[in-house]
């Protein structure tokens, strides 16, 4: 739910630069919003044009009396704004900015799931609570426990929490950065930080300027989100697992808003992703797989508001609808269950006959779109102002499309999938750490068998399997490999990466913490995949006004996955046998067993190559003269080759014309 906003300055600030801060991120919360501008001895809060009216002057302390237009704070060094999507305890009572035991004041974006509990916990230590939010469960768990109050909490957030008594800010991010946190220091000395980058636009002194490096990761890797910069030159975000304390008095405001665009500093990680051992069984791992997903589907079904579920006819996503299903069931509301799903008029792409094996099991209440290319164009000004950044294919504007369909069905939280391919070896570029560990532990009558199954099984050729061993026992042959799967790679005479900027650096060697099937896995979870992923679902939920939540992102069950043996993620050329072991009779048979996967995707290949060659070369072209030169004419080249089958298809010249999008869109200087 919600966005935040928020200034700190050793001068005094203008209220008005965080009312405009607040605007821009309307569309994450438009039920309500709310201010508060502190100074030395005071803390003032203040309502704003979408200020919900029944929130006015009632008897608590963080109840606004007047809209901030009229406030004259000529001494505030902090202002903090929200934006609210009422999501759990829809009354006034549940407004931000929230303030405790007037000490604290916290803006707060995310779901604690387990607040019911905490809740229940600090009463018992003589915490009291006047609403039933989980917003006020974090301010007293943060006052009974201080910082450690991260560790016990299960959920997502972005959140920033001032001590008035202390005089500190505290910004915190969930353990895998589900929920955004930005900062910027500008030169005219103020800290800014949002859930969205698009808020800094509106202060004295943005100049947007491309991040060389991370541009030339983008453009040849495909990699976003992989380190604490973005993709605007001093623009960082607080990654995942990461916190920082900051002080507030005069002195040290002076000290953090002294150097423009600078990284903070005192930024530490709370939390290390690591997997608990587990000896058993895979019969036992199963038992204990399905008890947590189970369980972590119970916690985000809390809501007081409709719930409903992404349907991909995936593995993954048809767990939780079959899960949330039995689940509702039980309380005798399965009526109320709704799913949306992308599907595609090119029957290869089209997943629909998946999708409807799991209605017809569950009886679900499901919503079809089908995301057509005349439809995109129109709309990629829009996805890219609210993705903030480039985005890969144009699988992002299917998943727009499932939320679109969600918010006109008055659906206002969706469960989804993210998650489970990173920690269960479900994508297919794990079968090169596989076949790597074989080979490194001399199991060669493995190998050989994996070798068949792969190819049986997924259509591999072994020429191809080949290849993808090599390249996991010699990463430098990375660059190289990367030409097979990913992108025009091996080569870069399209690409001016001097005037970017950029040095020419593997991106992926940069990031790997090993080449087995666990190191692979904490890469895609931590930096290389999933932060990437859920950028896009984040923006395309909450341009919507969805809260978008994930269960395989429980941390328990994460924990759990990743301390398990290989072989009961991957082997015999099967994906994820835990889960599919743990999905027995929960499952239609047909979606447990299938091996191929799509997801939301688009008809992209057919609409390069086919039905909107045109426009794609138009736009490519367009991308060309927008870049200054850093993007040169001999893409049109590459261009051409994918066109005519001369060149596999992959995303890349999307990217290209996402990135050209991009700096049209926010005017970036190249």
């Amino acid at each position: 739910m919600c966005g935040i906003a928020g200034i700190i300055s050793a001068a005094p600030i203008l209220p008005a630069h965080c009312v405009g801060m607040n605007n821009e991120l309307r569309h994450r919360g438009p039920d309500d919003e709310g201010f508060v501008l502190i100074s030395e001895d005071m803390a003032v809060p203040f309502g704003g044009k979408d200020t919900d009216v029944s929130s006015y002057r009632l008897d608590f302390p963080y109840s606004p009396e007047l809209e901030i237009g009229v406030a004259d704070q000529s001494d505030c060094f902090l202002a903090l704004g929200h934006r609210r999507l009422s999501i759990v305890d829809l009354s006034p009572l549940g407004h931000q900015p929230m303030s405790y035991a007037d000490r604290y004041w916290i803006v707060y974006n995310g779901e604690i799931y387990n607040h019911l509990e905490l809740r229940a916990e600090l009463e018992v230590l003589g915490y009291k609570f006047r609403s039933h939010s989980d917003t006020e469960v974090i301010l007293a768990a943060y006052g009974y426990w201080g910082e450690d109050c991260l560790s016990r909490f299960n959920g997502m957030w972005a959140f920033a929490l001032y001590d008035s008594k202390k005089q500190t800010l505290f910004l915190a991010r969930d353990r895998f950065g589900v929920k955004p946190l930005y900062y910027w220091v500008s030169s005219e000395g103020i800290l800014a930080f949002a859930s969205e980058i698009k808020a800094f636009t509106v202060l004295p002194s943005w100049i947007p300027k491309v991040n060389g490096q991370r541009a030339y990761d983008f453009l040849v890797w495909n990699l976003l989100d992989h380190t604490d910069e973005t993709m605007f030159a001093g623009v960082f975000q607080l990654q995942g697992g990461h916190c920082v304390l900051l002080q507030t008095d005069t002195a040290a405001r002076q000290r953090m808003t002294k150097q423009a665009g600078a990284r903070l500093s005192g930024i530490r990680k709370w939390y290390n992703l690591d997997g608990q051992v587990f000896s058993g069984s895979l019969l036992e791992a199963s038992k204990q797989f399905h008890s947590l997903l189970d369980e972590s589907v119970h916690l985000r079904l809390r809501a007081d508001v409709p719930v409903g579920s992404c349907l991909s006819g995936g593995l993954d996503s048809s767990s939780i609808v079959c899960l949330a299903n039995q689940q509702l069931r039980q309380q005798n509301a399965s009526e109320n269950q709704k799913t949306f799903s992308a599907c595609a008029s090119v029957k290869r792409f089209d997943e629909r006959d998946f999708i409807e094996s799991v209605v017809e099991h569950t009886g679900v209440e499901a919503h079809y779109t089908y995301p057509e290319m005349d439809g995109l164009f129109p709309l990629l000004d829009e996805i890219t102002w609210h993705q903030d950044e480039p985005f890969g294919s144009t699988s992002i504007y299917a998943q727009w499309s499932v939320f679109k369909l969600a918010s006109e069905n008055n659906v206002k939280v969706m469960l989804d999938g993210q998650g489970a391919d990173e920690q269960l070896a479900g994508y297919h570029s794990f079968f090169g750490p596989l076949l790597g560990g074989l080979f490194r532990r001399g199991n060669w009558l493995e190998l050989l068998k994996e070798f068949k199954t792969i190819h049986q099984l997924h259509g591999y050729s072994y020429s191809y399997l080949a290849q993808r061993l090599i390249a996991n026992l010699l990463p430098f042959l990375r660059l190289k490999a990367a030409a097979l799967v990913r992108t025009p790679a091996d080569s870069i005479s399209w690409l001016d990466h001097e005037r970017l900027g950029a040095k020419l650096i593997d991106g992926y060697a940069e990031l790997a913490t090993g080449n087995d099937i666990n190191s692979t896995s904490c890469d895609q979870l931590t930096s290389t995949n999933l932060p990437m992923l859920l950028h896009w679902e984040d923006r395309d939920s909450m341009a919507h006004s969805i809260e978008s939540r994930v269960p395989f992102l429980d941390y328990r069950l994460v924990e759990f996955v990743l301390g398990l043996p290989d072989q009961y993620k991957l082997s015999g050329g099967i994906t994820k046998r835990v889960m599919r072991e743990g999905m027995r009779d929960i499952l239609p048979e047909v979606i447990r067993t299938r091996m191929d996967k799509l997801g939301f995707v688009t008809p992209e290949e057919v609409w390069l190559r086919e039905t909107g060659t045109a426009q794609f070369e138009h736009l490519t072209r367009q991308a060309i003269e927008q870049s200054n030169g850093i993007i040169k004419p001999e893409v049109m080249d590459i261009f051409k080759q994918m066109v005519h089958g001369e060149r596999p298809f992959n995303f890349f010249i999307w990217r290209i014309i996402s990135f050209g999008s991009w700096l049209k869109r926010f005017q970036v200087a190249c």
